[in-house]
C-alpha cells in the first residue's frame, strides 16, 4: 500500500479536498487502483448532528455513516464508494481508545497520546486502505488521506504525529506528502510567498517535510515564484504546482496534470508512468447546447448543504448537454413570480418547522400549473402533505415531525422510543422496487435499484389508498414503506424518500436528474 498525505496551511476552505479528490482522479487515470480516507479532527463522532449550514452538508455513505461532504467529493471524482471507516474524527478514536482501555485491553498500561491514540489512527488508516475494494473486486494500491483542519490547528496535533510515524514507518516510495497553500496576491497581482513560507515552517516544526507543494491562487504560478517556493522550502522546482481556481471543479484534476502532478507524484512513489486515460476529461468537459433554470427552495441560506444535489444537476445536465442555471430561492421569502420565472423546481430535504409552509406552496403551484418538480426527502413527504391537503380534502395534515393535525407523514415504527440522535435514522443503502410502466421504471431501466436514505418519518400506511385513489401514485416501495411517488398528466411531478444525488457520478448519472432535466429542457421548448 502506498500512501498519499494531503495537509493544508494558513487558511481553511483553500480546497484540500477537491485537491486530494484531484490527485486520486489522476492516480485513477494513470491505471492505478485508488482509495481514500477523510480525518476530521473534530469532537464529533460523526457529521450527522452539525448544523449544515455551519459545517455544509452531511454526505450518507452506503453503510449508513454520516460524514463531511468532502467524502461526496471523493466519491464523485474517483467513482467509488466509501464506508465510515473511510472517515475519522478525533470522537471516533477517542471513543474507540477509552473503550479498549475500559475493557482491559491496555494490560494495565498509562494510556496516552502516543502511543495508543497516534496507533489507533494508523490502524485505522490502514485498515480502510487495506480492506477497501471497488466494484470488481480489486484492492486499492494507493490511498489518499486528507488531514482536515490546517497545520498547526491544536486539535489535528494528534494526527499530524500519527502521519508523521507513518512516514519513518513507510518510507520514501511508499509515501508522499502533499501540502496545500495560499499564495495571495497583492495589488500588482504578484503572488506572495511568505503565507506558504510560515506554513511550511509550521510543518517542519512538526517534523514532516512536504514532498510536493499546491499553491492556490487566482494566477498560474509564474517560474520565478516556483523556484522561490522551491528554493524556502526544499522541494524540486517541478513539484511546486500551480492550482489556481478553475470554473469548475471538475477540470482541477485536467490543471494538476498539466502542471506535472502525475508525474511528480508517480516518481515520488516509484511507480511507472502508466498509459493516461483521458476519457474522464472528455466527459466534465462536454459542451452545452441548451440552458434550464431550475429553483432549489432552501430552508438554509448555504449552497455548500446541498452540494450533492448542485453536483447531480450538473452530471444530468452534462449529459443532456444541457446547463442548469440554479436559483436559490428562501422558502420563506421567494415570491410567486420568482416561480413562473423557473423551467422547473426542486424541494430537497431537510429538519423542522421552518420555511416548510412555502415549500408546500411552491408544490402547490408546481403542480397546478404543470412546472417541473422533483421532491427529495423532506420535498417528498410535502409532496404527499400538499396532495393531502388540496385533493385529498385534509386541510390539517401534516407530519408527525412538525405538529398537530392528519398525520400524513408518520414516525417510522423502529423509531419508536429512540432517545440518541447520532447515527439512529433510516440510513445508506435500501433496495427499492419500482413499478413496471412508471416514468421511473422507463429512466431506471430497471425495477429494482439502490439508493441511499436519511431520514425518521414515512408515509403514514392509514392514508395511502385514498392517496392513490386521488391520483398520486407510489411507483417506489420498500416492503411497507412508501419511496418514490408520480403524478400523471404532469411533465414531472417525481418525488423520492430517498437521496439520488448521493450515487450520483460524473460518469454514472442519477436517473431522477436526468429525468427532471430532460421535462425541464422540454418543457421550456414547449413554451
Amino acid at each position: 500500500m502506498k500512501y498519499v498525505v494531503v495537509t493544508g496551511g494558513v487558511m481553511s476552505g483553500l480546497g484540500k479536498g477537491i485537491t486530494a479528490a484531484s490527485i486520486g482522479r489522476i492516480l485513477i487515470n494513470r491505471g492505478y487502483h485508488v482509495t481514500s480516507v477523510k480525518i476530521d479532527p473534530y469532537l464529533n463522532i460523526d457529521a450527522g448532528l452539525m448544523n449544515p449550514a455551519q459545517h455544509g452538508e452531511v454526505f450518507v455513505l452506503k453503510d449508513g455513516g454520516e460524514s463531511d461532504l468532502d467524502l461526496g467529493n471523493y466519491e464523485r471524482f474517483l467513482d467509488i464508494e466509501l464506508t465510515s471507516d473511510h472517515n475519522l474524527t478525533t470522537g471516533k478514536i477517542y471513543q474507540s481508545v477509552i473503550t479498549k482501555e475500559r475493557h482491559g485491553d491496555y494490560l494495565g498500561a498509562t494510556v496516552q497520546i502516543i502511543p495508543h491514540i497516534t496507533d489507533e489512527i494508523k490502524d485505522r488508516i490502514k485498515k480502510a486502505a487495506e480492506t477497501w475494494t471497488d466494484k470488481e473486486g480489486n484492492h486499492a494500491e494507493i490511498c489518499i488521506v486528507e488531514v482536515g483542519g490546517t497545520v498547526g490547528d491544536i486539535e489535528s496535533m494528534p494526527f499530524l504525529e500519527a502521519v508523521r510515524q507513518m512516514r519513518w514507518e513507510y518510507g520514501k516510495g511508499d509515501f508522499a506528502l502533499v501540502h496545500v497553500t495560499l499564495l495571495p496576491a497583492d495589488t500588482m497581482g504578484d503572488l506572495k510567498t511568505k503565507p506558504t513560507q510560515h506554513s511550511v515552517k509550521a510543518l517542519r516544526e512538526l517534523g514532516l517535510e512536504a514532498d510536493v507543494i499546491v499553491g492556490r491562487s487566482s494566477y498560474p504560478i509564474s517560474p520565478s515564484t516556483k523556484r522561490k517556493i522551491a528554493s524556502f522550502c526544499d522541494v524540486d522546482t517541478n513539484s511546486v504546482i500551480s492550482a489556481r481556481t478553475a470554473p469548475d471543479t471538475y477540470l482541477v484534476p485536467l490543471e494538476l496534470e498539466k502542471d506535472g502532478m502525475a508525474d511528480v507524484l508517480l516518481k515520488l512513489l516509484k511507480l511507472g508512468p502508466g498509459e493516461a486515460d483521458n476519457s474522464w476529461y472528455s466527459v466534465v468537459s462536454r459542451e452545452y447546447t441548451s440552458r434550464i433554470s431550475v429553483g432549489i427552495i432552501t430552508k438554509y441560506g448555504v449552497e455548500d448543504v446541498y452540494i450533492s444535489i448542485k453536483e447531480a444537476l450538473k452530471h444530468a445536465g452534462r449529459k443532456l448537454s444541457t446547463e442548469v442555471d440554479i436559483h436559490w430561492l428562501d422558502a420563506e421569502q421567494y415570491t410567486e413570480e420568482d416561480l413562473r420565472d423557473l423551467d422547473g423546481i426542486l424541494i430537497p430535504g431537510g429538519f423542522g418547522n421552518r420555511g416548510v409552509e412555502g415549500m408546500i406552496e411552491a408544490i402547490r403551484f408546481a403542480r397546478e400549473n404543470k412546472k417541473p418538480l422533483f421532491g427529495i426527502c423532506l420535498g417528498f413527504q410535502l409532496c404527499v402533505i400538499e396532495f393531502m391537503r388540496s385533493v385529498v380534502g385534509y386541510k390539517d395534515a401534516t407530519s408527525e415531525e412538525m405538529g398537530e393535525g392528519t398525520h400524513a407523514i408518520a414516525l417510522l415504527p423502529e423509531q419508536e422510543g429512540v432517545e440518541d440522535l447520532g447515527g439512529t435514522m433510516r440510513l445508506g443503502d435500501f433496495k427499492v422496487s419500482i413499478a413496471e410502466g412508471s416514468r421511473l421504471a422507463e429512466l431506471y431501466g430497471e425495477t429494482e435499484v439502490t439508493e441511499r436514505h436519511r431520514h425518521r418519518y414515512e408515509v403514514n400506511p392509514a392514508y395511502i389508498d385514498e392517496i392513490e385513489a386521488k391520483g398520486m401514485k407510489f411507483v417506489g416501495r420498500n416492503g411497507r414503506r412508501m419511496e418514490a411517488l408520480e403524478l400523471d398528466d404532469h411533465p414531472y411531478f417525481v418525488a423520492t424518500q430517498f437521496h439520488p444525488e448521493f450515487r450520483s457520478r460524473p460518469t454514472r448519472t442519477s436517473a431522477p436528474f436526468v429525468g427532471f432535466v430532460a421535462a425541464c429542457r422540454d418543457s421550456q421548448r414547449k413554451e
